[in-house]
């Protein structure tokens, strides 16, 4: 893939951060959309905004992709609105933070079903019209979480730390075919992951040092059509892909897990003061 004009891109999670951002920049590169996330009322508002200001054509499709089976149920609406998926971002996915036997089992099955499985479905199910057609692509959505076991935040980084190694080797096996696949690995980003996250509105604002929604989109935009296989966002986060290699793997995971300790413990300590 050259650029995107003409093209349709299928984002999930697309109603905010991310996902809105990146809608809003393919838009601008006369890209055609495909919009996906739970909330149809934002999702609506997002597609008449993107038609006032380009001459491109949005569908919405609201589905919860959290929900087993919800990845093949929304490919035969694609099919049947008679669209074609060019690109596909798999922007939609979140995190819990705390300790293991902190987060209920229902919300880490959740994790697991909107952070891997969907992701892979929905991948597995767009990759052959796409090889067929000797063109297209697949941006995952991952974390610098992905590069290191993340204690406290166990489960989500394991999921991201899945997303990049099954993008990279998905890449492997398709890149002969003209079919392009990345990881986008962005680190702190003002999103309301963070207030999801934590269960806190005490971070649902910026902090300093934090990436916009809209750098990391373009940036991994970018990226995508240089055939990057993998992205991290931001200056900041690129010593985290090469701290592996430098620490042993023990010490990697108790570095890691004491720098996030402070922060589950500051935002425990916010939640009570409230």
């Amino acid at each position: 893939m050259r650029n995107y004009k003409g093209k349709t891109t299928l984002i999930t999670g697309a109603s905010s951060g991310i996902g809105r951002a990146a809608a809003l920049d393919l838009a601008k590169r006369g890209a055609h959309l495909i919009l996906v996330a739970r909330s149809v009322d934002t999702l609506h508002a997002l597609a008449d905004e993107i038609r006032a200001k380009h001459s491109v054509s949005v569908a919405v499709i609201p589905a919860d992709l959290g929900q087993p089976g919800a990845s093949a149920k929304l490919m035969t609406a694609v099919e049947a609105a008679g669209l074609t998926v060019d690109l596909l971002i798999n922007n939609a996915g979140f995190g819990k933070w705390g300790a293991l036997l902190d987060i209920a089992a229902e919300e880490n099955a959740a994790m697991i079903q909107l952070n891997i499985t969907a992701l892979v479905e929905l991948t597995r199910l767009c990759l052959p019209g796409m090889i067929a057609r000797k063109d297209g692509g697949v941006i995952n959505v991952a974390s610098t979480a992905a590069f290191t076991p993340l204690p406290w935040a166990a489960v989500y980084s394991a999921s991201k730390t899945f997303v990049l190694n099954f993008s990279e080797a998905i890449w492997a096996e398709v890149r002969e075919s003209g079919v392009h696949v990345m990881a986008l690995c962005p680190g702190g980003t003002a999103t309301n992951f963070a207030a999801v996250a934590s269960e806190s509105q005490a971070l649902a604002k910026p902090r300093p040092g934090m990436d916009t929604p809209e750098y990391v989109a373009k940036a991994g935009l970018d990226a995508f059509l240089k055939g990057k296989t993998y992205l991290i966002t931001g200056k900041a986060n690129q010593n985290l892909a090469w701290m592996p290699r430098l620490v042993s793997r023990q010490q990697l995971v108790l570095m890691a897990g004491k720098r996030w300790k402070t922060v589950v413990d500051r935002v425990a300590a916010l939640k009570s003061a409230s």
